[in-house]
């Protein structure tokens, strides 16, 4: 008997079409098999693919997203105000995938089918700012300006390579800006290069090395790098797996909480989960299992220092 009884199938019609065929053929058959009846839609445009949400997103028991983190980030927004909201499996289609990763979905398609149409449902937090939702992070400073470097020639080349290329490019002409994060009403204030709110764990398919990082705990977790030091920068890149943020991480400064408010002198561009998308100064808060989603293996969601 199929595990779901309705479903929709949403992938990206703007890809090479030699692409779309093979993820298709590598997915569609095991997705098919669980979902007694199931609906495929090819979206071409932003308008289309929140169409789709908002006609299928409360009718359908499960919500299946072919693409990268910038597609699973479109839809999030558009499901989110919904009253009832399906479950999601997120397919990784895109370059990074960072969200997928932090549901311990495998980086191969068909394996990725597999994994996530048997795995667990697991209810996960999300972010939301005066007016747009976020999944995985938001952040200012380099970050955004590492995204406004990558060259999309490179990236069509390279891929994952093409975020560190632009990040390493960026290290040496990171701009620092006065900043006033509030955190549950504690204040600090300084200068930094990157202030990031995190929900999920990776960023360019690395970990940020603190542990306390968790997708269910109903929390954000801020962290504010102070200056551009390249050893740092590099370190944060590595993310060792077992590094927590302590006293001899000098440079960055990490708290949690359930509001941030973030204050800057004049404007900062604001990165969402990969997407360039609205300005800071901003206020952010937790919505506490707002969303379920398919995991996509046994480790989804375990703390860092079990992996």
């Amino acid at each position: 008997m199929p595990r779901y009884h309705s479903g929709v199938y949403l992938y990206n019609g703007n890809k090479e079409a030699d692409e779309i065929d093979l993820s298709l053929r590598e997915t569609l058959p095991v997705i098919s098999q669980e979902v007694k009846e199931l609906k495929v839609i090819q979206t071409g445009s932003l308008d289309e693919l929140k169409e789709v949400c908002h006609q299928y997103g409360p009718e359908v028991d499960v919500f299946f997203i072919l693409g990268g983190d910038g597609t699973v980030h479109e839809c999030i927004n558009y499901l989110a105000p919904l009253k009832k909201r399906p479950i999601i499996g997120v397919l990784p289609g895109g370059t990074c995938n960072d969200f997928s990763r932090v549901l311990d979905t495998p980086q191969r398609l068909d394996q990725a089918a597999d994994s996530i149409i048997r795995g667990e449902e697991l209810t996960v937090d999300a972010g939301q700012t005066e007016n747009n939702y976020f999944i995985n992070f938001w952040g200012i400073g380099l970050v955004t300006q590492a995204s406004f470097n990558i060259n999309e020639q490179q990236k069509d080349r390279f891929g994952v390579l093409s975020y560190f290329i632009s990040a390493l490019k960026t290290v040496s002409q990171a701009d620092p800006f006065d900043y006033k994060v509030t955190v549950d009403g504690e204040v600090l204030e300084g200068e930094a290069v990157m202030v990031l709110v995190m929900n999920g764990q990776f960023i360019g398919t690395r970990r940020v090395p603190v542990p306390a990082i968790d997708l269910q705990d109903g929390k954000l977790d801020v962290l504010i790098v102070k200056n551009s030091n390249l050893t740092l920068f590099r370190e944060i890149m590595t993310m060792g797996k077992e590094r927590a943020v302590d006293k001899n991480f000098e440079e960055l400064y990490y708290r949690q909480g359930e509001t941030v408010k973030i204050e800057v002198d004049g404007s900062e561009n604001v990165d969402m989960d990969g997407e360039i998308k609205g300005h800071a100064p901003a206020e952010l808060k937790v919505l506490p299992g707002h969303f379920t989603f398919l995991g996509g293996g046994p480790n989804a969601l375990s703390p860092l220092l079990d992996k």
